[in-house]
């Protein structure tokens, strides 16, 4: 595994995050609004807000990127951290960068007393499953949603 240096993101990221953002919505086939993205660069650096972000560096290059959003839980009274969006440029997975980015997630939620962290992935999202598979448990729900 390649040297991976996980990183808060601070005001001056947002050059280095946006490329990874943009192409975590081509991974997904989505177009997620230029004021959206914006919104959510400036709740990152909010401190009121409960979202956070992270990128991972190597070699001085920005190839990865993990959102969190802590929210209540009617079943704790602790938080929950769900892992909302993670990203590894095309050329960079398999270099352990995706799990360095879990990993950075798992204890900062440990550090701000959340009791667990959750997150989502599509059916088809086949590699990041294999992973995801040997470092959490499936929970067997399956999500469903209106707009």
């Amino acid at each position: 595994m390649q040297s991976v240096e996980i990183k808060t993101i601070d005001n001056n990221d947002f050059e280095i995050w946006l490329p990874l953002w943009k192409g975590y919505q081509r991974f997904y086939e989505v177009d997620i609004p230029e004021s959206v993205t914006l919104k959510t660069w400036a709740r990152f650096l909010d401190p009121v807000e409960p979202m956070y972000a992270a990128i991972a560096i190597v070699s001085d290059q920005a190839l990865g990127l993990v959102h969190t959003v802590y929210h209540r839980s009617s079943w704790t009274t602790g938080d929950h951290c769900y892992l909302q969006d993670l990203f590894v440029s095309d050329n960079a997975r398999g270099g352990g960068i995706g799990r360095a980015l879990i990993e950075h997630v798992y204890a900062d939620a440990e550090r701000r007393g959340a009791l667990r962290v959750h997150w989502l992935t599509h059916e088809s999202n086949h590699n990041a499953r294999q992973l995801y598979d040997r470092i959490a448990d499936r929970s067997g729900f399956i999500q469903y949603r209106k707009r």
